[in-house]
């Protein structure tokens, strides 16, 4: 016979769970790293390939943008005339991308530098250049990644079949990992590319728990802005989220140090509020327990 556990039971568990990453960011949550490996194309961090400088400012904004609405899953842009630089040819009829690059007035500016800056400062003025991205010319390969993949056999059936009872369309593909409100849709590294299967479930959990907060779920408030209160707000309810379904999947039975060192670094943000991680953690728990509620009877019964 399963045994079966109350849903006092599993409040505190989650009660721990929250209270061993607050011990553990007290102590030193250590540094964050991203959880699949990455060959440093993401689409959320556009480079230019001659410098291999981040984009910056409005054009950082642009550029992801536009490989949002094209479908590029790549974030390597760069002129007609450095692609040529790398032996690489932009293809006869792909429609450019415009970015600005601020200078001074009396200066030379370098093309295709690599970072634009959205600040209008006196004795400056921009310029505009046409970009393409990776995705639009022939003749240039990423470098290969050295590390193993992950294989399929690491997938975990019940961690699976949870993440697809909740009822969120995910697309797999691409270097990130991040929620679109306007489409109510998950995008994921493919599960090679993940560092251990803990990982994997861990961002997919992440990403869907974002999810949960639509409008016609629990209706939380998924309009901050990056760097905001009100994001890190989010990004701490989330991760916190991670380890709770974890922790309820067998996967992790105590938060992993990632989870610490990634809440940490929103906690920052949030350091004028000494009741975030507790608000955070409470909104979690709510997002826990719908995605509960999303799974069959049978399986809401052996873990309620």
């Amino acid at each position: 016979m399963k045994k079966r556990f109350s849903a006092p039971a599993r409040a505190d568990v989650y009660t721990r769970i929250t209270a061993e990453i607050i011990a553990a960011i007290e102590a030193g949550p250590g540094t964050w790293r991203l959880p699949w490996h990455h060959d440093g194309s993401s689409t959320a961090r556009p480079t230019n390939v001659a410098s291999s400088r981040r984009y910056r400012g409005i054009n950082r904004l642009a550029l992801w943008v536009a490989a949002m609405t094209t479908g590029y899953t790549s974030g390597i842009w760069g002129t007609y005339r450095s692609w040529k630089t790398v032996g690489a040819q932009v293809r006869k009829g792909e429609r450019a991308t415009t970015v600005v690059y601020w200078q001074p007035r009396t200066g030379r500016g370098g093309e295709d530098a690599g970072e634009g800056e959205d600040s209008r400062r006196s004795g400056f003025f921009a310029r505009a250049f046409a970009v393409f991205n990776i995705r639009q010319v022939d003749g240039y390969v990423l470098p290969t990644q050295t590390v193993s993949p992950l294989p399929d056999t690491d997938r975990i059936p019940a961690a699976e079949a949870f993440i697809a009872n909740l009822g969120i369309k995910t697309v797999f593909g691409g270097s990130d990992a991040y929620y679109m409100p306007p489409t109510d849709t998950v995008h994921m590294p493919d599960f090679a590319a993940f560092r251990d299967a803990a990982s994997f479930y861990g961002t997919w959990v992440h990403e869907n728990g974002h999810a949960s907060g639509h409008k016609r779920r629990l209706d939380r408030d998924l309009s901050g802005r990056f760097g905001s209160a009100s994001y890190a707000a989010e990004e701490c309810c989330v991760e916190i989220l991670s380890g709770l379904i974890l922790a309820d999947l067998g996967i992790a039975h105590h938060p992993r140090p990632d989870h610490a060192a990634y809440i940490a670094s929103w906690l920052k943000v949030l350091k004028d509020d000494p009741r975030a991680i507790f608000t955070a953690a409470s909104k979690a728990q709510q997002a826990a327990d719908w995605m509960h509620a999303q799974q069959p009877q049978s399986s809401k019964e052996e873990a309620a």
